[in-house]
Formats: C-alpha cells, structure tokens, sequence
C-alpha cells in the first residue's frame, strides 16, 4: 500500500458538543479500504456484536449496473462511523469557519495490510458500499459524512435513526433496542423491555424458549433448531405491559423504573407451565404444531393475563407454588386445546387452517379465556 493515511478536504460540522461530525468525499475504491460492515451476530458468551442486516445482492447488484453505466450521478452517500485516530486541521484564514461549520483537511488512517480490520464502519448504506467496491469506475467520488464513535451503542443509536424511512426487519429492530440507552422515539420505546425480555428468555438457562426463539443475529447452522419468531413474542408481552395487562403493575410509572426481574419471572413460570401442559406441542416448527405459530404465541399469551393474575394472588412467584399453581390453571383449558392434530370444533376449524392474522389471534385468544373461565366456574 502506498500510503498509510487518506488525506481528503473536509468541513468539519459543528453540530454535536463531543461528537465531530465531518462531511468529505471518498473515491469509490476507496471505500472498501477505510469502512467495514459491522453484521449482527453473537459470540460465544450471548454477547450481541455489530448491527448490520445481511447482504441483498439483487440489491448490490442493481447499484452496480447503475455506477458502471454512462453519465452517473450518485448523491446517494454513506454514514460511517469514524476512529477516534483520524486528524482535521482547519484551515487558517479568517473565511474558514461561517459558525456552522470549518473547512479543513480530515486525515483517515489506513489498515497495515489488506486483511486487517478497517478503522471506519458502515452505519448507513451498507449495499451501496459493497456495489461501490465491485465497480469499474474506481475514481467516482462520493459523499461521506462521518462521526467520529467507537462505541458501538451511539453507533447503534444511529443506525436504528436514519433506517426510519426504509424501515428495517423488525427483528433486526427488536434486538438491536436492548443496546441503545439514549433517548428513542415513543413507538421504539414501547417495544424495548418487550425486546430485553426475549433475548433474555432466548439465552437463560431456565427459560423454556432457550435457543428456540429466531433472532436477527441467528445463524445458519442454527435455522433448523428456532420455531418461535421474536416478533410474535415481543407482542404478546407488549399487551402485557398495557395497563390491562398482569405485567403492568411492576412498572413504576411514578418514577420511571421496573421490576424486570419479576416480569422475567412471571414469564419463565407460565411459559414453563405452558411447555410442560403441551409437551407434545412444544418445541416443534410452527407447520406442525399452532402453539409455536405466531397464532399460538399471541393468543396464549393473552391467556397469561387471566392465569397468572390469580396464581399472583396465591403464591410467590420465586416459589414452585407458582409453577404448580399454573399448572393447574392450565390444566382447566388443556382439553379443549388442538395445537397439533384435530379440529377446534367452537371455532369450526382445523389445528392446521389458524393463520397469524388479527381475525384469528382475536377468536382463538377469545375462546382460550372464555373457556378457562367457564371451566373455573365450573371448578369452583
């Protein structure tokens, strides 16, 4: 490599107190030598890493055919997240600055060698710089605007902000949420408890969904083993949550805190009572059995807040009271339960035929509670 430093004119904006902001051009080729793609994954530990989606290449590609065709025009830039290693100096003069902004020279360095990490990641306009890497105009220059954060959390935070328009894969959403601690827009807000809550009960050893929740961060390799979409459960917890719901009472809203050990806990005593009420349901892809399905998760779910409002009433929820308790609230609906074979007969409809739709989540969910009440009624 010829040179160990980018040297690009720049203006420096003056926008955030401890954050530089920086707008500059890149030449196409260039891209690829100062910015990575940070994907989303896991390591060993559960640990989230990165925060991108996967590769589109019908995407790449379509960018591609536009940059190698005649007469480009290309304001499409990038968001990079900068190092805290690259250098600006203004520029001396009296016209340098206008108070918004100060142009200068931004120096980037560069890797050591080609297989080294790049000091840049991309925040905004992955599929763009991995069209712009494979192009044969190598000279084409593009607008970069860069900050400069080494923290993955501000970087995240970023990255959820500018993909608002093209909106991301929900699940992508929900489990980059539990990440970000600065301020998020209501609808965001409202769905990060929902979002810690399943990837707590995706990775703790006493959770009955462990490693059976599908994520955005989940592998290949690992595919075949997830049957529940985070989504489905996100909601169902969500409702919860609702002042109707048996999960709001541990929120406070008096001074903004929560009991998250105790909603974890109601979660992990039902879903565990759940589990163990429908073994022969439990575990399986959602075409064989409807508890799985997204159907199955919402309108059980919905059923949590009759169950353990009144195991609530009788029993610590850290004892096996609890769980007993709640087993025996849902022994009272189990008969009348066709996850896997047969037909509702109430509902006239086959296991099979109950899709993930409004219509069906709110007559499935209604016949649950109903039935669960009657036969307590009955019980009592």
């Amino acid at each position: 490599m010829t040179e160990s430093v980018i040297k690009r004119r720049a203006l420096r904006i003056e926008q955030h107190p401890s954050i530089p902001l920086y707008l500059f051009a890149l030449e196409a080729g260039e891209v690829d030598l100062v910015a990575d793609v940070a994907r989303i994954s896991r390591d060993e530990a559960g640990r989230l890493l990165g925060y991108q989606r996967p590769e589109k290449k019908q995407h790449v590609k379509q960018i591609l055919e536009y940059l190698d065709s005649e007469d480009v025009l290309f304001p499409n830039g990038l968001i990079l997240a900068l190092p805290s290693t690259v250098r600006f100096r203004g520029s001396r003069g009296p016209n340098s600055t206008d108070g918004l902004s100060t142009i200068g020279t931004l120096e980037i360095p560069l890797p050591a060698s080609r297989d080294a990490p790049r000091p840049a990641l991309i925040v905004d306009g992955q599929q763009r710089s991995l069209a712009l890497a494979l192009t044969k105009k190598s000279k084409l220059p593009i607008t970069v605007a860069g900050f400069v954060a080494e923290d993955l959390a501000v970087q995240r935070d970023q990255f959820l902000r500018v993909n608002t328009v093209s909106p991301l894969p929900t699940n992508l959403v929900s489990e980059l949420l539990p990440e970000v601690n600065t301020k998020l827009p209501t609808k965001l807000s409202a769905r990060k408890l929902p979002s810690i809550l399943v990837n707590a009960l995706n990775q703790d050893s006493d959770s009955p969904f462990k490693g059976l929740i599908k994520q955005a961060s989940t592998t290949p390799d690992k595919k075949s083993d997830v049957v529940v979409k985070d989504n489905s459960l996100i909601s169902a917890i969500e409702e919860s949550l609702l002042p109707s719901g048996v999960l709001f009472p541990y929120k406070n809203l008096s001074n903004g805190t929560i009991d998250t050990t105790t909603i974890r806990n109601i979660l992990v005593v039902y879903w565990t009572a759940v589990r163990d009420t429908f073994p022969e349901a439990w575990g399986l892809p959602p075409t064989r059995s409807r508890l799985m399905h997204g159907v199955g998760i919402r309108s059980i779910g919905r059923l949590m807040d009759r169950v353990m409002d009144r195991v609530l009433t009788v029993a610590d929820i850290n004892s096996k009271d609890a769980y007993d308790k709640a087993m025996a609230e849902l022994a009272l609906v189990k008969p009348n339960c066709h996850w896997t074979e047969g037909r509702w007969l109430e509902l006239n409809i086959s296991w099979n035929e109950l899709q993930n739709t409004p219509r069906h989540i709110s007559t499935l969910s209604n016949f649950l509670i109903r039935n669960y009440l009657h036969s307590r009624m009955s019980a009592s």
